[in-house]
């Protein structure tokens, strides 16, 4: 979600004409003291990836703490998923009701409270309770940002949501190798309590920084979300609704994370089971996948300016699945490290971008109904991947992680041209 984009007050590069999803060129540059509101959000999208990371990394000890069998530990790691699904529609209410800021500062509050309470757990049944309220935490802090994300965008008329994603990467790299590095220091408790306690003072300052003031100008309309009701409604003449379009969106967004998902779950296996690679170099090989994902975020907000974001989707689910091809079915290791680099820059747009779009369809509901669906497919991508290595075998099952990118790209493509005709039919009313 880049950390050193620097907001300027010239005029934004006007993207692709022919793409309507694209910014509008005619929004305004970003007004004084709109750079805090950035780094404000950079600094949430960063502290969400870390203190997600910082909770991963303890789960070897926490699982020793509960005496949880590996089923049972995921059954309480299927809690997490749980409580964000759950309550990703009610916050894009709570969003709609109270204000996208407000709502992602008390969401992370809670998120930073929740974060803690894992290393308190003594029994897998208090385990799975906790990591409900984690989870819900989570997903509470994913549609607030996203959508409070979509709200500034609107505002500086730069498609700068990749950058914000990739402070989440960044911030999940760095939690990870904190938490690497103190796992032998501090004890499970220890590290979440301080996680805790320094997520809620970042919270109070960037929080602080974004309830100063609105983020999208009142000069500032988004035309999908704006418009009357009856160009809001459901489609007409065969022309898809916002909610028929948020749905495609959401299943791009599904696409995306079950690639995301399988490479992180099944990735380093297939190194070392079919590869028969050392878990160092396998562990290298995800290592670059993750850094090739969080460089294309950091050039994302360019791309998006000079291609428009349908292309970047369309040409990043097929980079992608050309990327898995080689990498599921390639026998020697540079190619395979090759096609890991591949899926990593492919993907690392697609879902940034759908939520961006899908909240500038429908405010914060389209950011919770493609989060949702998003993140059902990081939830499902492993099961399945496991499920068709069993009958198939790894590399054949991996293929299908090149199938859902293929599919990502054509519902891409199926949103720009449902928009453009309905900006068509809109011009021509």
């Amino acid at each position: 979600m880049p950390l050193r984009n620097k907001i300027t007050n010239r005029t934004p590069v006007a993207p692709t004409p022919a793409d309507p999803l694209a910014p509008s060129a005619s929004r305004t540059s970003s007004p004084t003291g709109w750079p805090a509101a950035r780094l404000a959000l950079t600094g949430f999208f960063a502290l969400d990836g870390f203190l997600f990371a910082g909770w991963v990394v303890r789960i070897p000890e926490i699982k020793a703490q509960v005496h949880a069998s590996p089923g049972l530990l995921g059954l309480a790691l299927l809690c997490v998923s749980a409580g964000a699904v759950l309550v990703m529609t009610p916050v894009g209410r709570l969003c709609l009701r109270f204000g996208n800021q407000v709502v992602t500062v008390g969401a992370m509050a809670f998120l930073c409270a929740a974060v803690a309470l894992p290393a308190q757990a003594h029994s897998v049944v208090a385990l799975g309770g906790v990591l409900l309220l984690f989870g819900a935490g989570y997903g509470a802090v994913n549609v607030g940002v996203n959508s409070a994300a979509v709200d500034y965008i609107a505002g500086v008329g730069r498609p700068v949501m990749p950058a914000f994603h990739a402070a989440y990467s960044l911030g999940g790299l760095l939690g990870a190798t904190v938490g690497g590095l103190l796992a032998q220091v501090l004890s499970p408790a220890q590290y979440l309590g301080l996680l805790s306690v320094g997520g809620l003072a970042v919270t109070a300052w960037a929080g602080t920084v974004l309830l100063r003031r609105p983020l999208v100008p009142a000069a500032v309309r988004r035309p999908e979300v704006d418009a009357p009701s009856d160009a809001a409604g459901p489609g007409r003449a065969g022309v898809p609704g916002p909610l028929l379009l948020v749905l495609l969106l959401g299943v791009v967004a599904l696409c995306d994370a079950y690639g995301e998902g399988a490479l992180a779950d099944w990735g380093t296996l297939h190194l070392t089971e079919d590869l028969h690679v050392s878990p160092g170099v396998a562990a290298a090989g995800f290592a670059a996948y993750s850094l090739a994902m969080t460089a294309g975020r950091v050039s994302g907000t360019r791309l998006v300016e000079l291609f428009g974001p349908t292309r970047v989707m369309v040409t990043g689910g097929l980079v992608a699945g050309a990327g898995m091809l080689v990498a599921a079915l390639a026998p020697w290791l540079p190619l395979v490290l090759a096609g890991f680099l591949l899926v990593g820059i492919g993907l690392s747009n697609i879902f940034p971008l759908a939520i961006d779009r899908a909240g500038a369809l429908d405010g914060p509901k389209g950011v919770a109904t493609a989060s949702m669906l998003g993140y059902g497919g990081m939830v499902l991508g492993p099961p399945i991947i496991g499920f068709l290595a069993q009958g198939l075998g790894l590399p054949t099952a991996l293929v299908s992680v090149a199938l859902l990118a293929a599919l990502a790209a054509a519902a891409a493509l199926a949103v720009q041209r449902a928009t453009s005709s309905r900006h068509r039919r809109g011009s021509a009313a």
